[in-house]
This record gives C-alpha cells, sequence and structure tokens, in this order.
C-alpha cells in the first residue's frame, strides 16, 4: 500500500511546479493584488474620511449644543430659515437653563473686507466674549472683545490667521484698519488656527461685537428684534449635554408658544457624530465590497488558471499516480499551489495597498488609515479564497485514473 508524501515534499513539489511556470504564476496572482489592494485601499480611504470628519466636528467642542432657526423640512427643502431665534431666546438660556454654563448668540453674514487694494469675501460673525470659552477658540495675537467693546458697540474686529494673509500680509496687523461695508474697523487681535468644518474655513473669518453688528450692519428687525443666525450654549460638563439639550428644547418651545412642530433644531457633537459614523461606515462598507469584488474575481482567475494546468499536467498525474502516489497526495499538491499563489499575492497587493494609503494620507488632505486587523484579515481572506478556488481542480486532478492519463504518452 502507497505511504502517504509528506507535506514538506508536497510543498516542495508545488513550489517548484510555479517556479518552472513563473509568467503564468505572476499573471495569476495578478487578480489577487489588484483584490487585496483595492480591498485595502478603499477601506482605508473610507477610514480617512471618518478620520477627515470626525476630526473638523471635534473642534466644535464636545459639551456644546448648537440652537438653529427653522426645522428639518426647511432645510431639506433649502428654504430661508425663518427668523424664530433672537437675542431673548438667548438670554433666556443663559438664565433659566441650569446644566448651561455660558451661551454665545451669533449672527453671520458674507460680506466683502477690504485693506487697501485687497478683498475678500468672508464670513463676518457678531458675536460676545462668551464666544471664546464656548467654541473653544484662541488668540494668537493681540486681544479679544471686551465688556466695554460690546456695551459700547466699538468698530473692533478680531480675524482668523487666513484672512490676515490674505489681507494683511507681513508685518503685525494689530492697529490696521480693515473696511466692512461703509465702516472702518481696528484689527485687534487674530485668532490661532482652527481649520475648515464641512468646507467653511473658520480661518478665513472676522468678527466683530454683537452689538456692532447689529448697529451698524445687520440692523434689527421691527418685528422680530434681533434675529440670531444661531445659539451655541456649552454645557456644564460633557454628562450634563443630553439634559441641557432637553432643557432648552422646552423652554424654547414654551417661548415660542410651539403646540405641534418645533421652529428650531438643538443639535449636538455627538449627532453629528452619529450621522456622520452612519454615514461614513456606510461608505466603508459599500468601498470594501468593490474591493471583496475584485477579490473574488482573482479567486475565479486561479481557478481557471489551475483547471487549464490540470489539463495540461494530465501525463504527469497520470505518471506520479501509477508509481505510487496516492490521490490525497495529488490533491494536496494542487491545493498548495492554489494557497501559495492567493497568499502570495494576498502579501504583495497588501504592500501595494498599504503604500497607496500611505501616499493618500501624505499628499492629499485625507487622514487615510488602515488597522493591522484588517489587513490580516485580508490576506487570510485571499488564502481562503485560494482553497475555495482551488478545490474544484485539485479533486478533478486527484480523480484522474492513471490509465487513462498514461494512454497520452
Amino acid at each position: 500500500m502507497a505511504s502517504k508524501l509528506p507535506m514538506g515534499e508536497t510543498i516542495r513539489m508545488a513550489l517548484s511546479t510555479l517556479g518552472a511556470n513563473r509568467m503564468r504564476s505572476l499573471l495569476t496572482m495578478l487578480g489577487i493584488v489588484i483584490g487585496n489592494a483595492s480591498v485595502i485601499t478603499l477601506v482605508g480611504v473610507g477610514k480617512g474620511a471618518q478620520n477627515l470628519a470626525e476630526g473638523q466636528l471635534s473642534t466644535l467642542g464636545a459639551n456644546v449644543l448648537f440652537v438653529v432657526p427653522g426645522n428639518n423640512d426647511t432645510r431639506r427643502q433649502g428654504l430661508e430659515n425663518p427668523r424664530t431665534l433672537v437675542l431673548e431666546d438667548a438670554e433666556a438660556i443663559a438664565s433659566q437653563v441650569p446644566s448651561v454654563r455660558r451661551v454665545a448668540p451669533q449672527i453671520t453674514m458674507n460680506l466683502v473686507v477690504q485693506s487697501g487694494g485687497r478683498s475678500s469675501s468672508s464670513s463676518v460673525s457678531g458675536i460676545t466674549p462668551e464666544f471664546l470659552p464656548v467654541r473653544r477658540f484662541e488668540i494668537s495675537q493681540g486681544r479679544f472683545f471686551s465688556e466695554e467693546d460690546l456695551s459700547s458697540a466699538r468698530n473692533v474686529v478680531v480675524i482668523g490667521p487666513d484672512l490676515r494673509n490674505k489681507l494683511l500680509p507681513g508685518d503685525s496687523p494689530i492697529g490696521k484698519v480693515l473696511r466692512i461695508r461703509d465702516q472702518s474697523f481696528e484689527v485687534i487681535g487674530v485668532m490661532a488656527a482652527k481649520g475648515a468644518v464641512f468646507g467653511n474655513n473658520q480661518d478665513e473669518a472676522a468678527y466683530i461685537p454683537l452689538t456692532t453688528m447689529v448697529s451698524k450692519l445687520s440692523g434689527r428687525d421691527p418685528t422680530f428684534g434681533v434675529v440670531l443666525t444661531f445659539i451655541s450654549a456649552e454645557a456644564r460638563d460633557e454628562a450634563s449635554t443630553g439634559a441641557a439639550k432637553f432643557q432648552i428644547t422646552n423652554l424654547l418651545r414654551q417661548r415660542h408658544r410651539i403646540l405641534r412642530e418645533d421652529d428650531f433644531a438643538v443639535r449636538s457633537q455627538q449627532d453629528a457624530l452619529s450621522i456622520v459614523g452612519t454615514i461614513t461606515g456606510g461608505l466603508t462598507l459599500m468601498l470594501g465590497a468593490i474591493g471583496g469584488v475584485s477579490l473574488l474575481v482573482g479567486g475565479i482567475g486561479i481557478m481557471n488558471i489551475m483547471l487549464v494546468s490540470v489539463s495540461e499536467r494530465t501525463q504527469e498525474i497520470g505518471l506520479r499516480k501509477a508509481v505510487g502516489a496516492r490521490s490525497g497526495d495529488v490533491l494536496a499538491q494542487f491545493l498548495v499551489e492554489s494557497l501559495v499563489l492567493a497568499s502570495l499575492g494576498g502579501l504583495i497587493g497588501s504592500a501595494v495597498g498599504l503604500a497607496t494609503v500611505a501616499g493618500v494620507a501624505r499628499f492629499t488632505p485625507l487622514p487615510a488609515s488602515i488597522d493591522p486587523g484588517s489587513v490580516l484579515f485580508t490576506v487570510a481572506l485571499s488564502g481562503s479564497i485560494g482553497l475555495f478556488f482551488g478545490v474544484v481542480p485539485a479533486r478533478r486532478a486527484s480523480q484522474l485514473d492513471p490509465i487513462v492519463a498514461l494512454r497520452s504518452l
């Protein structure tokens, strides 16, 4: 009775066969290489999109709530937000909501800011001194508004670093004059870099006292009073965010005499993170599935080439079985060949994918990344695909009748 061939000898024979057909082996692996590289690259890019969104949202502050005018229907339809938030609402939140530490009302307009012959269409916001701690902004040069600036409605402005570079390059901008509409504003400070949030560059904005905005730029609505763009409210701590949201909602419903649908919305960073996580998670899953299709095609390519190899090696298989090789030995050799092709292709594809992800992270704003567990899973999946698609050719080779195979000699 023929003895079983040692696994080491089976692996040696499989590697020898693949080495004798280098070009075919490389072309067969190419499908797995492309599949693995696609999976890792697409998952890494999807993860990068999630990291980018979460990084931008983290600049808003973990304890900050945003009260915005209008309901979900008006925002979905792209309609102009109704004038439902006024300065008295912000004052009521500050005085009547115990879980809120500070409140920063804000009026924002897109205006042209000029300095000599330079100009920029920028976001100009009327704010209060509470804006700085609530939104966690910092001053890199000069100072921020004082209560005296606010009460006197002074023409002073604090600008973002990008706006400073655009309008006042060179020497210190402190004390320089900018024009907004027909008003002159003295630059008293420059914000530290904050970055962009969903395409809105916070470093290219200008900030003036809220009273100055109302009295000299936006005006007071004769019906509603001082209409706000939105209200930022800082909860006492992260654990108080839910209570603050509930209390603000109830207070504004009472103030606005709402019986049915709210004419405002209260949003937290966690709400935004949840929405972004759902979107980017679905995107990453979809991109991974697209890469998985490429991997599946690579597996089918391995099966196709291995079937061709069985047909071409009929005489070799018949001769081996005639001199004592068992069907299990032939089966093992073809499975090992498929596993080697898939695993080696998986390793090369993973290296290509990791290099691509690193390139995306280095040369684009997208912080693409991939965790080691995903790479190991992809390589293991490649090997599993090699085994799965190698079973049919291996079984066909092991079931060849040696007498029939040797007749072609």
